[in-house]
């Protein structure tokens, strides 16, 4: 395949004070076996030294790619960054990598080929290794070859890991972009897409690593679940939105077990009370809630590690 005949991919970094993991982002795009790639890049208003760390490649970026926008301003949040990137975007398809990710080098290939030939598919999402700050391998998280519908994303059965995406520009641009009042700007868009009835897939292939760090906002559950509960309540009419709220309650408490016992009570009372739960059920957080933290993760680490 000639670089004529290729399809535009826009890929999309937004940054945020990310001075130690940005370069090796930028160039796990640059590194990418496929040709025809724009590479567009935005910092919003970091307060490191990550646009002097971004300034250092911009040359080689200006050589590697089709087309190269670099752009340095103020904070305005991930989701207004996004946006303002998806402005600039020209290609076919689109993917977005958070400066402290990177991607395999056979990423964007993998999922053009697989696109070409599967027209149907909107979205294409993989596997995923975890790193830590040191690039080291933590753990791989694999994913089955499968399409994913709107009903499994809403009631959180399903995990779809955001550096490994690509999508139709396209369909984005038609689901009106991302909402400004979300941390969840993958998920948000996932359930915008599935919602239309659009084909999402995953494939089994290792695309992207994911750096697991005390920055990430994933480390912070809390917040998730908050984020989660506000997504959900915009499906209200669906007829998967009891399923899905009853699922992040009992996701919520399943965590409040392991790390707030007082929130557990009350979670639990709650989802009795609401018959969300069965007696039995009670009866097995009873004993999750009641028996030592350090019993539990012993437990854990034994039969399921």
């Amino acid at each position: 395949m000639t670089d004529k005949n290729q399809p535009l991919v826009s890929v999309v970094i937004p940054c945020y004070n990310h001075e130690n993991f940005v370069q090796d982002c930028i160039q796990s795009v640059i590194n990418q076996t496929y040709q025809n790639i724009e590479l567009i890049i935005i910092d919003d208003g970091s307060k490191d030294e990550s646009v002097k760390k971004i300034q250092k490649l911009v040359n080689q970026c200006k050589e590697r790619f089709i087309r190269f926008e670099f752009k340095n301003r103020s904070n305005k949040g991930l989701c207004t960054t996004l946006n303002e990137a998806l402005e600039w975007c020209q290609g076919e398809y689109y993917s977005v990598i958070a400066s402290d990710d990177m991607i395999e080098k056979d990423k964007i290939d993998i999922q053009v080929n697989y696109l070409n030939k599967h027209p149907e598919i909107v979205a294409l999402y993989g596997s995923i290794k975890s790193i830590n700050h040191e690039n080291k391998l933590r753990k791989i998280f694999k994913v089955r070859n499968e399409l994913v519908d709107f009903k499994k994303i809403l009631t959180g059965n399903y995990t779809l890991y955001a550096p490994t995406q690509i999508t139709k520009l396209a369909a984005v641009n038609l689901v009106g972009k991302y909402s400004t009042d979300t941390k969840l700007e993958d998920l948000d868009i996932l359930l915008k897409l599935t919602h239309m009835g659009w084909n999402v897939m995953c494939i089994d292939n290792i695309l992207a690593s994911y750096r697991d760090h005390d920055e990430n906002i994933t480390k912070n559950r809390k917040i998730i679940f908050n984020e989660r509960i506000k997504l959900i309540n915009k499906y209200q009419d669906s007829e998967f939105y009891a399923q899905a709220v009853t699922t992040l309650e009992l996701d919520r408490l399943n965590y409040y077990l392991w790390y707030d016992k007082r929130n557990a009570l009350i979670e639990i009372q709650k989802l009795k009370k609401d018959h969300s739960i069965t007696t039995l059920q009670t009866f097995v957080f009873f004993v999750k809630l009641i028996i030592p933290y350090t019993y539990l993760k012993a437990v854990k680490d034994l039969f399921f590690k």
